[in-house]
Order: C-alpha cells, then structure tokens, then sequence
C-alpha cells in the first residue's frame, strides 16, 4: 500500500537535464557493460591511456581485449580492420577530439564506442555509441549517459542515498581532506556496482543545474588559465564547450604537482596504472607530466591566478 502522510521527503526539484534523450544509468562503466550486453560485442580495442575500468569490464563480462596506442593529439594509432562484434574504444581526452576527427573515425571504422566522460557539453556524433560521466562536471554521487540505439534491457532504478556524504559535506563548506576518505569509500563501490538506471536522486539533483553558468564559468577559467600558461604548454590546445579541466604539460609536471598540492590544489594524476605497461613512452610521459588544472563552476578568476602563480614558481 501506498504511505501517506509522516515527515516529508526532498522535493522534486525544476527537470531540466542537459542530456534528455540519453539511457540514463547509474556509472559509466556501466553504461558500457549495457553496450556490451545489448549489442553482443566481443571485443574492444582499448588504449592504453586509461584508467583500468574499462579492461575490468571485459574482465568481468568475459570478453576480449587489446590495447592500442595513441598519439601525441590523443588519436588513436590504429591500422587494422574491426571483425564483427569487434569495437574501438575512443576517448575523447580533455575534449580535444573534435566531432569532425569522431565522425572520420566512425567512417573509417564503423564500429566505434566514444568515451565523453570528459565531454560533457560535446553533442553526440550521429550514428555512435557515446558515453558521459556525471559526477566528473557536477557534485552528483554517480550517474551516466548513453548515446546508443542499443536494445533496451530490463534493468532496476538505482538508490544513492548513502553515497551523499562527501558531497553534503563539501557542500556544508567543510575540507575536502575531511570527507576524503568518504570519496574514495564512495569510488571504490563502481567497481562492483551493477548496472541500473539512474537513481531518482541524481536525476534530481541533475534537472536542477544551470547548465548554461556552468559552461560559461567553465568556460572562462579555461580562457584565463590558456590565457596565462598558454605560451608554456607543450600541448597544442582548442577550447572544447565547457572543458572538463585544464590540461597542462610540462617537463617536470609530478615534481609541481607535489608542490601544488602543499598548496592546497588538488591536482589528479588520470591513469597512473598507465606507468605499469612497458613501450608506452608517450602515455607514461603524458601520465606523469600533464597537470589536469581545475577549471570549473566553483571558481573565479582569482582562483585561476592563484594556480598560474604557483606554477610559475616551477617554470623555467
């Protein structure tokens, strides 16, 4: 029976989701264990520069799997042709693949995945398997998109109600190091998740944003931090729509990275497990020496100037 009446719950906030004709899942993983299962596939060529989600999900789907590398503009180096059931998995790394380059690979390949887990605001290219993180661009506890004409499957609705802590807590203006330990409590449950449509929560929390500040703010602290250490960067660099970070290379980016972070500024290093693998110069290098800048909706200018001048220390 229904309940009626007691205490209330959270409101149904304003529904207005940035990505609205997407299958909308729990994780991004997730979202290719769907492609997986609906479209039958039976392998994938991943790169090397990546985090081993994805390899843990052919694992754990038993399909097969083999890496491939990429070049220095993030594309892939690839020359052979796909089987059948066969896919190429694409990422889409800090938004610098462009839909022009993603639809010639679709043509050349025809059966491509594409990873915009950093890529937010990037529109699908027609016709290709897309996949979007949530709680890389927005203080959600989980949350995906998928782009796909795949089959539909009967999946249940995912719950996220115990994964809020580290987010309400941040929220609350308490330290980042004081609810560390709850992120990566939180993070370490992907691995095992299972695939589910997206919870009720994060599709609230999610119609609730304004897409269009958090691009431009995006936006503008990219501008400003190109603006400043363009001239350094070793990469050649365009703005993609509300970027996901602020990539910079430098010679000798793990010794600033430690440095910054004495600081207070966080900064990643996205795939470290990619140091692991042998005659993979370019991806370790990449690893150890791009500094994934922050550059989203929660700073300022200042912010920005803050991160340059620190930097700077180190240059030169």
């Amino acid at each position: 029976m229904k309940e009626i009446g007691g205490f209330l719950e959270l409101d149904w906030l304003i529904h207005h989701e940035y990505h609205t004709n997407a299958i909308a899942l729990n994780t991004a993983r997730n979202a290719l264990v769907y492609l997986v299962r609906s479209k039958s596939i039976s392998k994938i060529y991943i790169p090397y520069y990546l985090c081993d989600s994805v390899s843990n999900v052919c694992e754990r789907e038993n399909i097969r799997y083999e890496f491939y590398h990429t070049d220095e503009n993030f594309l892939p180096i690839f020359e052979r042709e796909l089987d059948e059931n066969e896919y190429l998995y694409v990422v889409n790394f800090y938004g610098q693949v462009s839909q022009a380059k993603i639809a010639e690979i679709k043509t050349k390949y025809n059966r491509i995945i594409l990873d915009n887990v950093q890529a937010f605001f990037e529109a699908p290219v027609d016709e290709v398997d897309t996949i979007y993180s949530c709680r890389k661009f927005f203080g959600v506890p989980d949350g995906a998109y998928l782009y796909s004409d795949a089959k539909h499957l009967p999946l249940p609705t995912d719950t996220s109600m115990t994964r809020m802590t580290h987010i309400l807590g941040r929220f609350e203006r308490q330290s980042a190091s004081d609810f560390y330990q709850d992120f990566q409590t939180n993070d370490s449950l992907f691995e095992q998740l299972p695939p589910m449509y997206m919870s009720n929560l994060t599709h609230n929390i999610l119609g609730a944003i304004d897409y269009q500040q958090v691009v431009a703010k995006r936006n503008e602290n990219w501008a400003t931090l190109h603006k400043a250490l363009g001239n350094k960067n070793k990469l050649q660099l365009q703005m993609p729509k509300g970027p996901y970070m602020y990539p910079f290379y430098c010679k000798n980016g793990a010794r600033i990275r430690k440095a910054l972070i004495e600081k207070k500024i966080y900064i990643p290093t996205l795939w470290p497990n990619v140091l692991n693998f042998e005659e993979c110069d370019l991806e370790k290098d990449y690893a150890q020496n791009i500094l994934p800048l922050p550059c989203d909706q929660r700073y300022s200018e200042q912010d920005m100037m803050q991160i340059k001048a620190e930097i700077l220390k180190w240059i030169d």
